[in-house]
């Protein structure tokens, strides 16, 4: 069988969402122009706002594609989803989320109709209002906590409010006022301070959009210590990012760091010469080069050498040797006497050019003529007057 890719998307999604996309969390169905791996399982990943996914299964046997709205089965009623994944990459996914063949999976309703995707959409135009409201409630009841956003179900039956405290809160009471104020099942999820930059959304020091907004997904933690592999001074306030917790940036180079930094000796071995004693003052990791002061703290009589030749002025002072300096001496190369072969003529080795004899000038030619013409004449004057 043929498989054909129109404009890079593949001939079975009509739809083109199988090509490659700048959302977050976005996945590229690399089997999608194949139908054994399409038809190979009955599971389909569908995402709701933000970073919330969820895998379905699709029993009523419905034709799904990548972007499909879809109703989905939820606790209570419905909620409304986009379709992102089908097909062996679904299952694929489930191993690695580590899901147990046993646990109870949801099912895929239908395809949202029009009357779903409205009562979908006036839910969502709420979210907004009701986290402002829920703030006000939280404040009355002077709980120590930050609600940082709310996300209705797509039927409107209910609402997941994501919150930040610093300490366990009780808020048994805080359910039951937004229970009466917002007349919907209310569900609490404790969020941290970055996935709460990461829903919010921003502009980095950097200029670009915030790596937890655009496309991280995971978390990792985050310690002074990645600074100090790549020397970056310990300020707090260029260290932290808007979420005032330590940048994950930070972590993007330490492997390199580390990997660079064991061909590169101790910092706090000194080097000995026969003038003075060298401490490290600086050092370049990925050019490979160290800088020594004559003096421990502060820069005097800077030298910079490379990362051999400091191990090699180590090895020599472990052996009691000392050089006479850190740098070494370039040796004076002789002057050349005889010119280089690359700078000779290619056609020295030809036959010499004859030389051209000179013409001679018509105008010498005739003056001389005249002048004999003249001595002729002056000799037949004479030998007349004789």
């Amino acid at each position: 069988m043929n498989y054909r890719l129109y404009n890079g998307q593949c001939c079975l999604n009509s739809k083109g969402y199988c090509k490659k996309q700048d959302e977050k969390l976005n996945s590229y169905n690399w089997l999608c122009d194949i139908p054994e791996a399409e038809l190979s399982t009955d599971y389909v990943e569908v995402q709701f706002k933000n970073t919330r996914k969820g895998f379905y299964l699709n029993s009523n046997k419905i034709s799904l594609e990548k972007g499909d709205i879809v109703a989905v089965e939820s606790t209570p009623g419905h909620d409304i989803g986009t379709v992102t994944m089908t097909g062996r990459l679904v299952y694929l996914q489930i191993k690695k989320q580590r899901i147990r063949q046993d646990a109870e999976i949801k099912r895929v309703y239908r395809i949202a109709k029009t009357n779903d995707i409205e009562k979908y959409e006036q839910a969502k135009a709420r979210e907004h209002e009701t986290m402002i409201q829920s703030r006000k409630i939280a404040e009355k009841l002077g709980l120590q906590m930050k609600i940082g956003d709310v996300e209705y179900q797509g039927d409107g039956n209910k609402a997941i409010f994501y919150y930040i405290a610093d300490e366990r809160v009780d808020f048994r009471q805080l359910i039951k006022d937004l229970a009466e104020a917002f007349k919907v099942r209310i569900e609490m999820k404790q969020i941290g301070a970055r996935q709460e930059a990461g829903r919010i959304g921003g502009i980095g020091p950097c200029g670009r959009e915030l790596c937890c907004s655009g496309w991280m997904t995971n978390f990792i933690s985050v310690s002074t210590g990645s600074a100090r592999i790549q020397d970056i001074s310990l300020n707090p306030q260029k260290l932290a990012g808007q979420c005032a917790k330590l940048k994950c940036c930070l972590n993007y180079e330490v492997d390199s760091y580390m990997e660079a930094q064991k061909k590169i000796p101790s910092k706090e071995i000194h080097l000995e010469t026969k003038d003075n004693v060298y401490y490290h003052f600086k050092t370049d990791v990925f050019k490979n080069q160290m800088q020594y002061s004559t003096d421990k703290h502060m820069a005097a009589n800077l030298v910079t050498i490379s990362s051999e030749r400091a191990f090699e002025v180590i090895n020599m002072n472990k052996r009691g040797q000392k050089p006479e300096s850190l740098n070494i001496k370039e040796k004076e190369t002789p002057k050349q006497e005889y010119n280089d072969i690359l700078n000779e003529n290619i056609n020295r080795f030809d036959s010499l050019k004859k030389k051209k004899k000179k013409k001679k000038n018509p105008v010498q030619d005739n003056g001389g003529q005249v002048k004999k013409e003249i001595k002729v004449i002056r000799r037949n004057n004479d030998k007349q007057e004789k």
